[in-house]
């Protein structure tokens, strides 16, 4: 393979990697949506779509692997190939997420919503605001970038723990919300977690850039 087939190789893995990344954004919020509006066939489109977001990420991962197998890329190249891997993966897991919020909302399409939601959708706005940035800052290769979008972190973690409060509350008050709460305490989880995971992807960055792994605002759940 000439060097101009194998950066083209190189480009189209980073090109499947982004696709990939704005499917898991939209299964993001349109699970939100699907919540909010208590959208159950919505829900259900978003756990079939979620079969596209796995296929994607093994057809990635098969390319993956064959570059590295076949072309013994520079030091380079192969940060760029082993970063795409690591990230495939976590985008993959932010699709079971966004999949684990459209399950709840079947779960709670018939049943009265304990409270407008307010600060679930904003857990699911930054979390998307994140992912996003962290995407811009790999094609841009800016390490400053990614360090931004892992501060964000905090934010997602505050309403967490405000959403975890506020449904505690629920609980001890009417024994009859328990339920419920406990659904939409999962969601927040998963919301959580899939912040967390944009920070994996800004310290996917970092080594891509400076050739080290550094673990970045660390969570505390």
């Amino acid at each position: 393979m000439t060097r101009t087939a194998f950066e083209h190789q190189l480009e189209e893995i980073q090109e499947d990697m982004l696709t990939m990344a704005g499917l898991v954004e939209l299964a993001i919020e349109r699970g939100i949506e699907a919540l909010k509006t208590r959208n159950a066939d919505l829900a259900r489109q978003i756990i079939a779509d979620d079969l596209t977001i796995n296929r994607m990420r093994y057809e990635t991962e098969d390319k993956c692997l064959e570059l590295i197998a076949t072309q013994q890329p520079l030091a380079s190249d192969l940060r760029t190939i082993v970063s795409v891997l690591h990230i495939t993966v976590d985008l993959e897991r932010m699709g079971d997420h966004a999949e684990g919020i459209a399950k709840i909302a079947i779960m709670l399409a018939d049943e009265a919503p304990l409270k407008p939601y307010i600060d679930i959708p904003r857990m699911a706005e930054i979390g998307m605001r994140m992912l996003m940035d962290s995407l811009e800052a790999f094609k841009q290769r800016d390490t400053a970038l990614a360090r931004a979008v892992c501060n964000r972190d905090d934010e997602v973690d505050a309403l967490y723990e405000q959403v975890y409060q506020k449904l505690l509350g629920f609980m001890i008050q009417d024994p009859q919300t328990i339920q419920r709460a406990t659904y939409l305490m999962w969601v927040a989880h998963n919301l959580e977690r899939i912040a967390d995971r944009v920070t994996n992807i800004c310290e996917r960055v970092v080594y891509l850039v400076d050739g080290h792994i550094e673990e970045m605002n660390v969570s505390k759940y």
